[in-house]
């Protein structure tokens, strides 16, 4: 999936190149804590297994999705599918957990967050990633914008402890990525959106390049664009 791993910044892509690029970012920055197997939380096509197949410590990577939550590639598919309350796996089944861009959609987070808590071994780590700056997506199916406070309360009182959470990006970032969605994705014609999109990708470009998501802090009047991070069992 070389869309989600090896994304160059195109007028194209404008709109997801900085959501996929941070989230891929996150996911190296934290794959020496995998190890053994790997439950991957609403999987889709799994754009990272390859990745963390030959980068981590991982010696199984399971995919784990709603049934027809995607329409997914022919040679493409979940290991296992479920109804989104009852993992059909045992308890202490996994070293490790991923969960990007999932908890959004739950209406219910901590259902879901207690069942990956449960098939979990003792000290298991669970990896996360959810949007903060983005547009409506997968409607009716899209539930939640997660602030840093309410995402650790949600995991405390699922079970999970040590929890840390990052942002993806903090203001020049949500400024490159509001404007590569709104060039990309606002009601235009296509003549003015390949304009725009040739105008404003230096400007996103550079927006990006000043942007430094390790100094963000979660203080009054921040912007981040995404947060991330792991906890553990």
């Amino acid at each position: 999936m070389t869309d989600f791993t090896e994304l160059k910044l195109e007028t194209q892509n404008l709109d997801v190149y900085y959501i996929r690029h941070s989230i891929f970012s996150a996911i190296k920055k934290v794959s020496e804590k995998f190890e053994g197997t790997l439950l991957d939380v609403g999987c889709g096509k799994m754009p990272y297994k390859d990745y963390l197949m030959t980068n981590s410590d991982i010696s199984e990577y399971i995919g784990l999705d709603i049934e027809n939550a995607i329409e997914y590639d022919s040679h493409i598919k979940p290991d296992f599918t479920w109804d989104g309350v009852t993992m059909p796996f045992e308890k202490n089944s996994y070293n490790c957990a991923m969960a990007t861009e999932v908890l959004e959609h739950c209406p219910k987070p901590e259902l879901i967050l207690k069942e990956i808590n449960r098939v979990l071994k003792p000290e298991g780590i669970l990896f996360f990633t959810v949007p903060f700056l983005w547009n409506l997506h997968e409607v009716p199916n899209d539930q939640y914008r997660y602030t840093p406070f309410a995402l650790k309360r949600h995991l405390i009182a699922s079970g999970f402890k040590d929890v840390e959470i990052k942002a993806t990006g903090g203001w020049h970032a949500s400024m490159g990525q509001m404007l590569g969605l709104w060039v990309r994705r606002s009601p235009m014609s296509q003549r003015k959106r390949k304009l725009l999109s040739q105008l404003l990708k230096p400007v996103i470009s550079f927006l990006i390049r000043r942007d430094n998501s390790e100094n963000v802090n979660f203080k009054e009047g921040q912007m981040i664009t995404g947060l991330y991070g792991y906890a553990k069992k």
